[in-house]
């Protein structure tokens, strides 16, 4: 698949006590939405992936069959999974917007199930909207498909207090039964590192420029670290295994 790494989903029981946590952390920190009904925020970077944290309704747990019936099987099951527990919970990766059905069927000769491509639109707190496309696999634990914002939203700038530059690196546990899947949606990216693990899902990320290690007790159970040099990016995603 033509992809590369577009955001890892943090989930935070409360949305607006994140966005300070990670703002006093040294991050900008932005709401996808008007602030108040807010469900969604980014840390953004010049380029390549994001950061985007979410929350979700107590009462998501009713909604599991209407999504599945919007989105495809499993994509219920994946949003109640995302409000389990604090800290990453999902991954998705980009594709071009012209690309994504024949990207999505290759998926499925492939034998790897996936829902059709739902678009999907929010409003900025200034108003602009924004558009894009999103396709969940079956299997709630792999990364799921995004077509690029519409338009554009990487800031051409944006310095982050902590140094920040660029999220570099998602370390993934991958399950044996989920490798060959993982590989074929995750492609090439030497963004992904992918190591053996009993349950599919991010461990951790590394991100260029911090200057020092984080609070753990501001970061809502994710791990983000300063990024480590790789000898050898090439071999990144061989770690999970021949």
């Amino acid at each position: 698949m033509a992809t590369s790494c577009s955001h890892v989903l943090l989930w935070v029981r409360d949305i607006h006590q994140a966005v300070r946590d990670y703002r006093e952390l040294g991050f900008k920190v932005d709401y996808a939405t008007a602030e108040r009904k807010a469900q969604h925020a980014h840390i953004w970077f010049t380029e390549g992936p994001i950061i985007e944290l979410l929350t979700t309704p107590r009462s998501a747990k009713w909604f599991k069959w209407p999504i599945e019936l919007m989105a495809g099987r499993g994509s219920g099951r994946r949003m109640i999974r995302w409000s389990e527990n604090e800290g990453f919970c999902d991954v998705a990766v980009v594709t071009d917007t012209h690309a994504l059905d024949r990207e999505l069927t290759a998926l499925r000769n492939a034998g790897v199930p996936v829902g059709r491509a739902v678009g999907w639109r929010r409003t900025k707190p200034d108003g602009q909207q924004i558009r894009f496309k999103f396709a969940y696999p079956a299997n709630d634990r792999l990364p799921f498909i995004v077509s690029p914002y519409d338009p554009p939203q990487h800031p051409r700038e944006n310095r982050h207090p902590n140094g920040a530059r660029r999220l570099s690196r998602v370390k993934m546990g991958v399950r044996a039964e989920d490798r060959d899947a993982v590989r074929r949606i995750v492609a090439d990216d030497p963004t992904f590192v992918l190591e053996p693990a009993e349950v599919t899902g991010v461990r951790a990320i590394e991100i260029t420029g911090l200057s020092a290690e984080l609070d753990p007790t501001l970061l809502h159970g994710a791990v983000v670290l300063p990024a480590r040099p790789m000898s050898d990016p090439s071999q990144a995603q061989r770690s999970a295994g021949p």
